[in-house]
C-alpha cells in the first residue's frame, strides 16, 4: 500500500509540475501553443530527474531488501513507471488534443 500510495504521490507531484511551468509560460504572453510546448520542454527533464532518482532508491532497495521491502521496491518501481509514462505522454496527448481540437484562444490554468 505504501508503494501505491508513494506513487500516486509522485505522480500528482509531476503533473503540477506541468502545469506550473506552463502557467508561467502562459504568463508570459505566449499562444497556448507555445506554452504548452515551451512548459513541457522546461518540465520533462525535472519529472524525469525525480523519477529516475525514486527509481534508483527503489532499485537499491529490491537488491538489498527482504521480503516486505522488496515487495514495497516492486510496487514502487512500477507505480513509478507509470507515472512517468502518464504524466510525459498521456497528459502531454491531452493537453495538444485540448490545444490543437478546440483552438483554444486562452489557457485558464
Amino acid at each position: 500500500i505504501a508503494g501505491v500510495i508513494l506513487a500516486i504521490g509522485m505522480a500528482v507531484d509531476a503533473n503540477v509540475i506541468v502545469f506550473e511551468r506552463i502557467r508561467e509560460e502562459a504568463r508570459l504572453g505566449k499562444t497556448p501553443r507555445a506554452a504548452v510546448d515551451a512548459g513541457y520542454a522546461k518540465a520533462t527533464l525535472t519529472i524525469l530527474d525525480a523519477n529516475v532518482t525514486t527509481l534508483i532508491a527503489a532499485l537499491v532497495l529490491f537488491q538489498f531488501g527482504t521480503g516486505p521491502i522488496k515487495g514495497f521496491a516492486v510496487t514502487l518501481s512500477i507505480g513509478i513507471l507509470a507515472s512517468l509514462f502518464t504524466a510525459i505522454v498521456v497528459s502531454r496527448l491531452t493537453f495538444d488534443y485540448l490545444v490543437l481540437q478546440r483552438r483554444v484562444k486562452r489557457l485558464s490554468i
